[in-house]
């Protein structure tokens, strides 16, 4: 099972599919200053997909349902996995837990044959997302969702409730709400979970109650701080979210299950950077982990180094100099960092962030402890204690793994490459001035306020500033009896070091903490993390993961957080600031990671690439050798410089005739212009033109069966309607990386050595079988025969009784093809699998091997699968279900040439639903054919460009006799001859 199953089943539903109340959302806006990015309003679309299958598709939510209902709707939840391939066994074994948790759970579940059955668990979904992704603001997001979804009557209106296992983190949520609230005429009123009996018998004034609480302070008794969940369970009514919850708690701790219970008769949303139950790993929605992160460019590349903090080993005996030169290492790097920094900064200020090297220790305050160790390495180098022998080492044995060019951890192919006159040309002095801020050596001199001794910040004598801050629970004690060898200074800042750590004046350059300091603080600094004895057991991988995760944040430029290049591939940079600093980025963009010991590393390594494993191997196919030198073109498009408003007849708006009605009698009724502006937040010019079309529906109005639950959702709906953008035809181009999804075929096996072994069986089949051609007659037939026997164009793979076939077909755009007959195998992505594709290739290839098949009346054709998830190939269509311009993204595209005919020819063999197939041709036609349904010419060159679109039925003599049935058709025979016969198509002779 790979770690993504839930989001795995619910990759086929489209959002656009969905009733209107289910797809109609902002998804991106947040705040005043912030906007969901692409990842994340993926994760909120998904977890609506799943509600809806919940509450909607499997089992309709209706008012006043008992809870009997829900208990079904669970166990359909369940099926419906099962269906999905989902075949370990989750059920929660009684004879496995101790006492408490034995009688907490018979308490609420009823047992079955000693266990308690996994659908009693199943209403919930996780959310596997990196430390740094913003997972905050997709839980907001989703309880405003909610909210809404309880005022559409489409879920049931229970109480919501986020917990959290620290208190700044519960103060970090209480910041983000406001910053939503400020915004947003719907506010959410955040309560204390102890004052929910005083809240539920007062009527809310304020829009959204919001409960919240720390994680591990509910229990099953009542003591000071601990509460007894029994006093809140309200029948397990809750949404509950909980957001690294599952800290500190094993597997099968007693709280975990109380979270469950809180919410049996409700939904639990579960977040997390690092999940380890496969109860929430298969759970997963929505899996955006840190190898995701790295890979779609929102955090730094990893360098785990070989380089080892091992001279800080308590069983180890090193000399100082050892000491001092992984320090030293450290801090070289450091240097090197901000000396690109320092380029990028002389271009243009404000872009990224300042470098910062992050220590984190295991102990803080015994005699040898790790950070006293490593603040008196830095003592010494700041003062100039250090021979030129071990300076000249560090560098060299640092210089010594760097220029082999370590590949990135998640990034195949991917490798740091470091300037090496840049590198050989740091000096001490360098470090002094980079990191100390300082020109000169000089003695440590020590800063804390009376009333806050968990920061201490250094500084030299020869320098004004502040260099290195340790943040710990209170001063370390080995630290109090040494201030004595120090100068003193109480007179602190204002404001304190670490909470200005990530503005542009703050001068520290070294943070140093231990484990319990690590979370709760976000920023973009880190490029140097220093793990100083952090050993490799269970707990020490999960803090390892995380902490690397809190530091891989990028933000080259203001509120933009991916790195460069992705940047400006999207175009959200200036191409001419892109090429000044382009050179200068890459240290910036690298986190540099150092361990204690070989197994730490290791630990490290492991973990991280598992979690790239888990997420299955990619493999690529290979481009046909065949396609011809002539351009391969495919349409882009641009959005137009005008609104629906301004041209409607392009597309209709579509409501049920109940529901115009309704609309034109509330128009008549609010007479007052005002009254709609205030009440929709909309503009007098979109008012105006609401009610004129309503005195001109035919034009407008497209009636059909679809029908809106509120009056308020329908307006707001239409002056959406009128602000919708379309998209025209920009121009046609070549076709370059717009075809991707075969260089992406995951593959979720042990071993793809098999799958890569018939690729290359297969994709060389015409050149293997023209060679052996030629051998004909010159080698004995027994070994012909052989030889022949050997050369395959189609290989059958099968794993867990799945099978999948690997083939050559001749006038593919990329080789070889992979299908499955069967629509739920699981262990590969990103291949033909939905059967009516299937069947359109096997129809094809049977075609193909006709004498008289008509695409022998060509100069040449090749045609190509599309994925409309990873290609970037399709016809923009007015959707009426999401209320914008969608893609209709067709399964195949078709290039033919004849003379100078040049067709580009676009198939859709999946059954599509009656109501949606008119609205995909409608934006079609728009954009490809004149009015009275000729076919427009584009002239390219000599060539002329015409596009076509055609969707498949089993018998098109049973569709009715409208506009649309000329679109549709039951054999690949009489496509062509529809396009050889059109008026419009020259008829000269072949070239």
């Amino acid at each position: 099972m790979n770690n993504t199953f839930l989001q795995n089943i619910i990759e086929d539903i489209s959002i656009s599919t969905l009733p209107y109340n289910w797809n109609y959302f902002n998804l991106e806006g947040f705040s005043k200053d912030k906007r969901l990015w692409d990842f994340q309003q993926k994760a909120v679309e998904n977890a609506i997909k799943v509600l809806w299958k919940y509450y909607e598709d499997l089992k309709d939510f209706v008012n006043g349902e008992k809870l009997e209902v829900n208990q079904e709707r669970k166990k359909k939840l369940f099926e419906w996995y099962k269906n999905n391939s989902l075949e370990e066994d989750l059920d929660i074994r009684l004879d496995k837990l101790n006492r408490k948790i034995y009688n907490l759970l018979t308490e609420y579940y009823t047992p079955k044959d000693g266990k308690i059955p996994y659908w009693n668990y199943i209403n919930r979904m996780s959310f596997w997302m990196a430390t740094g992704s913003g997972k905050t603001l997709i839980i907001i997001k989703l309880i405003k969702i909610l909210k809404q979804l309880m005022a559409r009557g489409e879920i049931p209106e229970y109480d919501i409730l986020f917990l959290t296992h620290r208190n700044d983190l519960i103060e970090q949520f209480k910041r983000m709400v406001d910053e939503v609230n400020y915004a947003d005429a719907e506010k959410i009123e955040l309560r204390e979970l102890k004052e929910y009996p005083e809240v539920k018998r007062q009527m809310s004034l304020f829009g959204t109650q919001v409960f919240y609480y720390r994680s591990d302070n509910i229990g099953d008794e009542q003591k000071e701080k601990i509460i007894d969940f029994r006093n809140y369970d309200n029948d397990g009514k809750w949404y509950i979210f909980l957001d690294e919850a599952h800290k500190g708690d094993k597997e099968d701790s007693k709280r975990q299950h109380i979270y469950s219970i809180l919410s049996r008769n409700g939904f639990l949303f579960n977040f997390s950077a690092t999940f380890t139950d496969p109860r929430d790993v298969i759970t997963a929605a929505f899996e955006f982990n840190l190898s995701s992160f790295i890979e779609k460019g929102y955090g730094k590349h990893i360098s785990v180094l070989r380089q080892e903090i091992r001279a800080f080993r308590e069983d180890e005996d090193y000399s100082g100099d050892e000491k001092q030169k992984i320090v030293l290492k450290s801090l070289i790097l450091l240097t090197y960092s901000k000396k690109f920094y320092e380029k990028i900064s002389k271009i243009e200020t404000k872009l990224y962030h300042k470098p910062l090297l992050l220590t984190l220790v295991n102990s803080i305050n015994t005699e040898d402890a790790d950070l006293k160790l490593f603040f008196r390495e830095i003592e010494r180098i700041g003062k100039g204690d250090i021979e030129e022998m071990v300076f000249r080492k560090s560098m060299d044995e640092l210089w010594e793994e760097l220029r082999e060019e370590p590949e990135f951890v998640f990034e195949d192919g991917e490798r740091i490459k470091i300037d090496e006159n840049i590198f050989k040309g740091i000096t001490l002095k360098d470090i002094w001035r980079y990191v100390y801020n300082s020109d000169s050596a000089g003695e440590i001199e020590i800063s804390f306020r009376p009333s806050d001794r968990k920061q201490v910040a250094f500084k030299l004598t020869t320098s004004d500033t502040h260099f290195a801050l340790s943040k710990t629970g209170d001063i370390p004690g080995w630290l109090k009896e040494e201030l004595e060898r120090f100068n003193v200074n109480h007179q602190f800042e204002e404001e304190g070091f670490f909470e200005r750590i990530n503005k542009d004046d703050s001068p520290i350059n070294i943070l140093m903490g231990s484990r319990a300091f690590y979370e709760g603080w976000d920023s973009n600094r880190p490029n140097i993390i220093n793990f100083v004895n952090i050993g490799t057991g269970t707990d020490a991988k999960k803090f390892i993961l995380q902490s690397i995760g809190r530091g891989i944040r990028i933000e080259p430029i203001a509120n933009k957080r991916r790195r460069l290049v992705e940047l400006y591939n999207n175009k959200e940079i200036d191409d001419a600031l892109f090429g000044k600093i382009k050179d200068f980025c890459l240290p910036l963009e690298t986190l540099f990671v150092f361990g204690t010991n070989r197994n730490a590393l290791l630990t490290v390594i492991k973990e991280l690439k598992q979690e790239k494993k888990d997420r299955g191997e990619q493999i690529s196919l290979f481009i046909n050798k065949s396609v011809p030198k002539q351009p391969i073109l495919i349409p882009v498009y641009k959005l137009a410089d005008y609104p629906l408003m301004k041209k409607r007849g392009l597309a209709k708006f579509d409501a049920s005739k109940a529901d115009f009605e309704i609309l034109k009698k509330y128009s008549e009724y609010i007479n007052d212009d005002r009254v709609l502006l205030m009440n929709y937040d909309t503009t007098p010019e979109k008012v105006k033109v609401l009610r004129e079309s309503l005195y001109n529906s035919d034009k407008y109005y497209k009636y059909g069966e679809r029908s809106f639950k509120s009056i308020n959702i329908l307006i707001q709906r239409l002056f959406d309607y009128f602000s919708v953008t379309p998209e025209e035809l920009k121009e046609f181009k070549e076709l370059d990386e717009e075809i991707r999804h075969f260089r992406n075929i995951k593959v979720y096996l042990k071993s793809i050595d098999e799958i890569l072994k018939s690729i290359e069986m297969v994709k060389d089949y015409p050149a293997k079988i023209k060679e052996l051609q030629s051998q004909y007659g010159k080698i004995p037939p027994d070994e012909y025969d052989r030889k022949r026997e050997r050369i395959k164009k189609e290989v059958v793979f099968e794993s867990n009784h799945k099978k999948i076939r690997i083939k050559y077909v001749a006038n593919h755009y990329y080789l070889p093809l992979i299908l499955s007959d069967e629509e739920k195998i699981d262990y590969i992505k990103h291949i033909i699998k939905t059967p009516s594709e299937v069947k359109f290739i096997n129809d094809l290839e049977q075609y193909l091997n006709e004498d008289r098949n008509k695409f022998n009346e060509f100069d040449w054709w090749f045609f190509s699968k599309l994925d409309e998830s990873l290609d970037e190939v399709y016809i923009p269509y007015y959707n009426p279900d999401t209320n914008r311009i969608s893609r209709f993204n067709p399964d195949f595209i078709f290039w033919l040439k004849r003379g100078n005919n040049y067709l580009i020819v676009f198939i859709d063999p999946k059954g599509i639903k009656h109501t949606d197939y008119e609205y995909k041709v409608d934006g079609y036609k728009i954009i490809f054919e004149e009015n009275g349904g000729k076919k427009k010419v584009f002239n390219i060159g000599n060539l002329k460009v015409m596009v076509y679109m055609f969707l498949q039925t089993d018998d098109v003599n049973r569709l009715s006799q409208d506009g649309y049935r000329k679109y549709w058709f039951d054999n690949i025979d009489n496509v062509l001859a529809n396009i050889l016969e059109a008026k419009n198509f020259d008829r000269e002779n072949k070239s």
